[in-house]
């Protein structure tokens, strides 16, 4: 088994507009998050209107070109996916003061509605909660009603679909049986709110680069990739960043196309490619040691689980787990420019 990994550098609005229609299975992205004040200079360079806009206190009017320049990658997206393909997009909604008021920019309700007027069927969405216990996490005047503010502690992972899933081969079949996940996964990770998964903040000093980047965590790309692609699948990233979708994907078996605006992280990207192997296979191995430990609970209790895998030769849950494949890296081979293929065992 092998993947192929591409890393493309410019805008993704004319990278995406190069590639085929209906060639990519599933989307999993984060966007740079309009009102959020360390992405201002992103947007003003897209825009000269959006700075003179934040600087004189329009607030809306900031808010709506920002996300002007954010709704043709949700067009092209909806054009590469596949009938029936997933776009799971990770925002965050914006406080800010701005104009002398302090108040809330809904960036999940304003993709959401662009996507859906782009033809995407919406799907139940997640909440990632990022609770923090820091007593300055407060907003507002301390304790006097009226004058503080409800903390934000939760992004959401908007979930869109491209239509109805298309019936599937026997090939297809098979491939997906050897792509699930296992019963007490399916328990955690299709709930609709997703706590402990802490955002894999980086200080970043190549180049000149961004001085910060507030990535989502490698499992909540692992998992979006494991729930809505097979094996094999091609994992589309818009705004790839320092790598996560794309090192999500080689751990989980899939291959992935990532585009990133900013050229000054292909250094630290290469790096996290190339160094993916004992971080992926200590997680996947994770998950069959995490199985193990499921059964041992079932058997304590009495519950002996009917199914077995074929592969490993413990117990399962259900028949359709007995095919479950989970992929273990050999080594990450550099094929060009932002090309890397990945060998497993």
């Amino acid at each position: 088994m092998k993947t192929s990994q591409s890393v493309l550098y410019g805008d993704a609005r004319s990278m995406m507009a190069g590639m085929s229609s209906s060639s990519a299975d599933l989307v999993v992205t984060s966007p740079p998050y309009p009102m959020i004040e360390m992405w201002d200079e992103t947007f003003s360079q897209k825009s000269r209107g959006i700075g003179g806009r934040v600087k004189s206190g329009d607030g809306d009017g900031a808010f709506e070109l920002m996300h002007e320049e954010l709704d043709p990658v949700w067009g092209e997206a909806y054009r590469l996916l596949r009938p029936g393909g997933i776009a799971c997009i990770n925002i965050g909604d914006a406080t800010r003061r701005i104009g002398g008021s302090f108040r809330v920019f809904p960036n999940h309700a304003r993709v959401l509605t662009s996507c859906v007027g782009l033809g995407f069927e919406a799907l139940p969405e997640i909440i990632w909660r990022k609770q923090s216990n820091k007593p300055t996490k407060f907003m507002g005047s301390g304790m006097l009603p009226g004058a503080a503010y409800v903390t934000q502690e939760h992004e959401y992972v908007l979930v869109l679909r491209k239509g109805p899933r298309p019936l599937d081969t026997p090939s297809q079949r098979l491939t997906r049986r050897r792509s699930a996940f296992f019963w007490e996964e399916r328990n955690l990770w299709f709930s609709d709110v997703w706590e402990g998964l802490q955002g894999d903040r980086q200080r970043l000093g190549l180049n000149g680069a961004r001085g910060r980047s507030a990535a989502f965590p490698f499992e909540l790309g692992y998992r979006l990739i494991s729930m809505f692609s097979v094996q094999n699948g091609l994992v589309l990233d818009p705004f790839l960043g320092t790598g996560t979708t794309m090192v999500a994907a080689m751990a989980a078996g899939r291959d992935s196309v990532g585009i990133e605006l900013d050229p000054r992280l292909r250094e630290l990207v290469d790096e996290r490619v190339m160094g993916s192997v004992d971080v992926s296979n200590a997680f996947n191995e994770r998950r069959i040691s995490d199985h193990r430990a499921f059964v041992a609970r079932m058997r304590k209790e009495g519950r002996e689980l009917r199914y077995v895998n074929k592969r490993y030769g413990f117990p399962v849950m259900t028949g359709q787990e007995t095919l479950i494949r989970i992929p273990i890296l050999k080594r990450v081979d550099r094929r060009g420019d932002g090309r890397f293929e990945v060998r497993y065992r």
